[in-house]
């Protein structure tokens, strides 16, 4: 007998998020906002209240979240998708935690060179963020750019994770206001710190 579908409601640092799933099969995480578009819940489908069982998508969810956990046990199966999308994703969750991509980059790693637009059209229809970690996905030199979630929420989750303030990854050096770790550490109030030390 097939397990029923669930959806559970984690409240984080940066909102609550529903979960919807199946077994260990997750197939949306909506933002609970107002203004955020959201899938809603399949017809018939249980609510399941905090305690969360083990290693239940809502519980490995609120376990990132209180740093107990970087990586995520589950199966992703959203509704719908394209077969292009669902390899960018693979491809995406290879990227660990502490550490980011960028679309060109990524658009690579899956065989289609020059495709980084169609690879930011996949983050942008990602139904599972944060566990298909869309948020380490980066543009050229390391800009933060789009997240359906909101620039502010994509920088908070790198920083959770360790990689904000990222580093410049070009040769051209950062942009102009982007906060990099280069920047950083060549700055001249970072050098007075450093020699007073």
């Amino acid at each position: 007998m097939a397990e029923p579908v669930e959806f559970a409601d984690v409240a984080t640092p940066i909102g609550t998020f529903r979960v919807v799933y199946q077994g260990r099969a997750v197939r949306v995480v909506d933002l609970l906002e107002n203004g955020v578009a959201q899938t809603g819940v399949p017809p018939g489908a249980l609510r399941r209240k905090a305690p969360f069982p083990a290693e239940s998508p809502p519980r490995q969810l609120a376990e990132y979240f209180r740093r107990k956990r970087d990586t995520f046990e589950v199966e992703f199966d959203p509704e719908t998708s394209s077969e292009f999308d669902r390899r960018v994703w693979r491809e995406l969750c290879r990227v660990p935690a502490g550490a980011t991509v960028t679309y060109g980059e990524l658009a690579r790693k899956v065989g289609r060179r020059g495709s980084a637009r169609a690879v930011g059209g996949s983050m942008g229809r990602n139904p599972i963020p944060i566990m298909i970690p869309c948020h380490r996905v980066v543009g050229h030199g390391g800009a933060i750019t789009g997240y359906g979630l909101g620039l502010w929420r994509k920088r908070w989750l790198l920083d959770r994770e360790g990689s904000w303030p990222l580093r410049a990854r070009s040769a051209e050096g950062p942009r102009p206001r982007q906060q990099t770790l280069d920047h950083l550490e060549a700055s001249p109030a970072t050098r007075r710190r450093a020699a007073a030390a």
